[in-house]
């Protein structure tokens, strides 16, 4: 019993987790356990609940600053998870506005006549859908409805054709926009700046979401591009696993503009305007809200789309004016040259308000945005309750003594930062098996994070390490909502078995992408380097 109070912060931790094994709601798991082994702590410090409530009230001041935390996440002022609701919004209108279906069946007359061509489709729409999406379900289950029987009609080998549905749908979470890449940042900034404060460095260097979101970008392209020539190596050894298709109409070039230039446009406006440090990415998350309301506007049919191309061409001249105008408007005197640049700007502003609102008014009338923001709120409302939850039990975490006990662990691992970082990728790999990455992200990360921070470790290249280890939580059995997802759109003669063996190759893959990142931080932390200096 000794040992049991001596440990109830490792006690707490496997609690939490047997609780979500067993299937209780996430927030309020989390919250419980939080609250529960902090009054058990009160309890066998104080040797009963029956002592005098102050004295039991002051066994709990590591609770105190819970308010102060949960009113941190809502004040005005943290404008990085006004970026949540912004970029769940713009991937579910995308989807909504059947972007990928035209994505898929043009992409699959243009390369489906080359062995393997069906697979490479797959990959480079979930890389597209990734940069502009983000959605791992949404994804997953649009080409699992267009591509899947396709690829079955064509004998594709059922292992693979699942596996690559899969595994290119869970792009969304290393590919920029992701919602993890924006949770991730919130976490791994605040407990960097914690951690190195905790040593005696009092003027860290700030880690951005914009700072993860360039970081990303090499490592996932690098995964789309190992996805591909895993497919290249299959259709070359083993042509009958992907042979090519017999396709009678032939995709023109006119088509494959129409139907690509849309999603890239969207891409370049939301990941460029960071890249070239115009938007931030709470920012960049308001215009992508705005170019899918535009794009859906378009696919709605209900009249001429010129008011929206003409907001697209205005979204990108008002862009323009600010590489050729200094648009700040607090400055006490305005030249007349940046005040003619205003009024251009605000010329393009007016045609983006008016393709705006053309674009609601007709997703209003089709129904799709109702759907748009019941999705996005009830997506919202899940992360921001797993959020608050999250931070009871980390301050209970804490207060039990459980950050020191886990310093303890990974500084006596052999090895030093690197033994320390190799744990707490294999704790989330295990963990991914079982438990999703919002999960993970709320309880293991502050947990353990900061350990890796006084070590010494990149706060960049640590948290897109995290973030590809977690992709691959959505593909390994029995849990990764990538496969449930997939089940669930799959012909009946599909196995479950059969989806489980497609994905073994790319979750190796991915841990081999894990390793090479790993060898070479560079790959993360060189181009935010360039980008921000």
């Amino acid at each position: 019993m000794d040992f049991i109070i001596g440990h109830l912060d490792m006690v707490m931790f496997l609690a939490a987790i047997v609780l979500l094994l067993r299937g209780f709601p996430v927030a309020f798991t989390l919250a419980g356990v939080g609250l529960m082994f902090a009054l058990l702590g009160a309890f066998f410090q104080e040797g009963s609940f029956t002592h005098r409530s102050g004295d039991m009230w002051r066994s709990l001041r590591f609770l105190q600053p819970v308010f102060n935390r949960i009113f941190g996440l809502m004040d005005e002022t943290n404008e990085v998870l006004v970026a949540v609701p912004l970029f769940v919004f713009m991937g579910v209108m995308l989807e909504r506005s059947k972007v990928a279906g035209e994505l898929l069946e043009t992409m699959g007359k243009l390369f489906g006549t080359l062995r393997g061509g069906l697979g490479f489709s797959v990959t480079f729409v979930g890389m597209l859908l990734a940069a502009s999406t983000g959605i791992v379900g949404a994804t997953v289950v649009t080409m699992g409805l267009i591509s899947l029987p396709s690829m079955l009609r064509h004998n594709y080998d059922r292992g693979l054709a699942c596996g690559s549905i899969a595994a290119a749908g869970t792009l969304g979470q290393i590919i920029p926009p992701s919602i993890v890449l924006i949770i991730l940042g919130d976490t791994i900034s605040n407990q960097y700046i914690a951690a190195r404060r905790s040593i005696g460095d009092f003027a860290p260097t700030p880690v951005s979401v914009g700072d993860l979101f360039v970081g990303a970008l090499i490592p996932g392209l690098m995964l789309v591009g190992m996805y591909m020539l895993y497919q290249l190596a299959l259709a070359i050894f083993r042509p009958s696993a992907s042979p090519a298709m017999e396709i009678d109409v032939k995709v023109s070039a006119a088509e494959v503009l129409r139907v690509l230039a849309p999603p890239i446009l969207l891409i370049l406006a939301v990941l460029g305007s960071i890249l070239y440090g115009i938007a931030t990415p709470t920012e960049a998350a308001s215009v992508g809200g705005v170019g899918a309301i535009l794009l859906a506007g378009m696919r709605a049919g209900q009249g001429s789309p010129t008011p929206m191309y003409l907001a697209v061409v205005g979204l990108f001249f008002a862009f323009a004016c600010t590489a050729f105008f200094d648009l700040r408007v607090t400055r006490t005197r305005i030249e007349p040259r940046d005040m003619l640049g205003m009024y251009l700007a605000g010329a393009g502003l007016l045609l983006v308000a008016w393709g705006l609102l053309n674009g609601l008014w007709r997703t209003a009338r089709t129904g799709i945005l109702r759907d748009v923001v019941q999705s996005t709120t009830k997506v919202t409302c899940m992360v921001f309750m797993i959020l608050i939850g999250a931070q009871i039990f980390n301050l209970t975490f804490r207060g039990l003594g459980g950050e020191q006990t886990v310093h303890e662990l990974l500084s006596n691992i052999p090895g030093g930062a690197f033994g320390a970082m190799l744990a707490v990728m294999l704790v989330m790999f295990i963990l991914g098996f079982f438990l999703d990455f919002l999960e993970i992200v709320f309880v293991i990360v502050p947990i353990m994070a900061p350990t890796l921070f006084i070590l010494g470790l990149d706060p960049i290249w640590v948290a897109i390490m995290m973030a590809m280890n977690l992709q691959t939580s959505f593909l390994t059995p029995p849990f990764g909502f990538a496969l449930f997802y997939l089940r669930g759109v799959a012909p009946p003669e599909i196995t479950t078995m059969e989806i489980y063996k497609g994905v073994v190759p790319f979750v190796i893959i991915q841990l081999i992408a894990l390793g090479v990142l790993a060898m070479f931080p560079a790959l993360a932390t060189w181009l935010p380097g360039v980008v921000f200096g």
